[in-house]
């Protein structure tokens, strides 16, 4: 049985040119002179993706993974292969794509709904919901060319998840929009998942992958470097991005850390409607331990709204230059932590800490939507230093035995 969509040795080809004239030249030229260098975006790309599966596509910039979903949209056409799509696709590419910059957001609504085959009348039913949806008040009624970038996305995920999608395709939108947008749309693109929609998912975090995600495909040079488990995948992925000699020699900004906002002795309501949450006090027992010592971080952060859904408590302990070592968080642990608004505390606790010598960093995370929303996050929130007289080698102890056979 096929599935809903089905591609065969997909290849895209690009003829890049050091000058506009360069392509009238190899045009005319009397003995068909090459002026061009070719690129090949998608190099025999094959792959089935079965109805009601959420598809995350990974790779770095370049890789192909934009070319791929506008393939699939039919916004390009292949230089080779096929592809066979069995149902209505609803997609965000790009902000403001398939938006006419002198309509107004609700002309673009039924602009939009035509493009994706549906007529006035049905319009006329989903208009309420993806208006609601949108929250962008009387901007509704202004041209899209004075949107921001935070309204073009909150009218696209309105227009595309409330028409009703066999197929969903979400190419990086949810970096933009605050935090609380960000929850809806995940929770829309939840039930729809939950309904049978097919979403194919593109995202720089990794984390929102393997957690909403059921599969994943990994894109590297146009080629299918791993495709299998979302959780599999994400890992083979991030093991080659810390790795990755190419990747380490390019030399990017380093992370800055969270700024935190000052919270008064007494409970206090923000005046920034979006800060739905704070962590506001990390504490460890100690700061210099030995190996199986007690590590115990109190956690302590502030709620601002009624209640947050889902709302869950991650640690992640880091080496100082960032390699990762071990991070749970409460949903993978069943943990329920409270939630509702006010001030709140909970111990984490390592009863006997299998770290050896060095130095270590712990970062403290609140997020939602079993952790594809990060509500506010600490980077390097506490360190501490382990140091042992010497009894073994390497970075974790490992419980184990020796056996003498001869």
């Amino acid at each position: 049985m096929n599935g809903i969509i089905e591609i065969n040795n997909l290849v895209k080809k690009y003829k890049l040119y050091n000058k506009p004239t360069d392509r009238f030249k190899e045009a005319v030229h009397p003995f068909n002179k090459v002026y061009h260098k070719e690129f090949v975006a998608l190099d025999g790309i094959t792959l089935s993706v079965e109805k009601g599966d959420a598809v995350g596509i990974l790779g770095k910039n370049g890789s192909g993974k934009s070319t791929l979903l506008k393939i699939i949209t039919g916004v390009l056409s292949p230089t080779g292969g096929s592809v066979e799509i069995n149902g209505k696709i609803s997609a965000i590419l790009e902000l403001g794509a398939g938006f006419n910059p002198e309509y107004t957001g609700r002309e673009n609504i039924y602009l939009n709904g035509l493009m994706m085959g549906y007529g006035r009348e049905k319009m006329d039913e989903k208009i309420d919901s993806v208006i609601e949806f949108a929250d962008i008040g009387k901007f509704i009624d202004q041209p899209v060319k004075v949107y921001s970038s935070g309204m073009f996305a909150r009218l696209a995920f309105a227009v595309s998840i409330n028409v009703e999608p066999d197929i969903l395709i979400v190419d990086e939108a949810l970096a933009v929009g605050d935090t609380r947008f960000q929850t809806k749309c995940i929770d829309k693109m939840k039930e729809l998942k939950r309904n049978g929609t097919t979403i194919l998912f593109v995202s720089h975090a990794s984390e929102q992958v393997k957690r909403f995600c059921n599969k994943a495909v990994w894109i590297k040079n146009g080629k299918i470097e791993a495709l299998g488990d979302s959780s599999e995948v994400v890992d083979l992925y991030e093991d080659y991005m810390r790795n990755d000699t190419e990747q380490l020699t390019e030399g990017t900004e380093p992370r800055a850390n969270k700024v935190i906002t000052s919270i008064e002795p007494d409970f206090v309501l923000p005046s920034n409607p979006d800060v739905l949450a704070l962590i506001t006090n990390v504490q460890i027992n100690k700061t210099s331990l030995r190996t199986f010592e007690e590590l115990i971080v109190e956690i302590e952060y502030e709620v601002y709204e009624e209640s947050i859904d889902d709302l869950l408590l991650g640690a992640a302990i880091y080496t100082p230059s960032r390699d990762y070592i071990f991070g749970p968080n409460t949903f993978l642990e069943n943990i329920s932590i409270p939630n509702k608004m006010g001030r709140h505390k909970v111990n984490y606790c390592i009863p006997q800490l299998p770290l050896l010598g060095g130095t270590f960093c712990l970062d403290v995370g609140l997020f939602n939507n079993e952790g594809i929303i990060n509500i506010h996050y600490m980077e390097n929130a506490v360190s501490f230093t382990i140091t042992n007289k010497y009894f073994s080698e390497g970075l974790v102890y490992i419980k184990h035995n020796w056996e003498v056979l001869k």
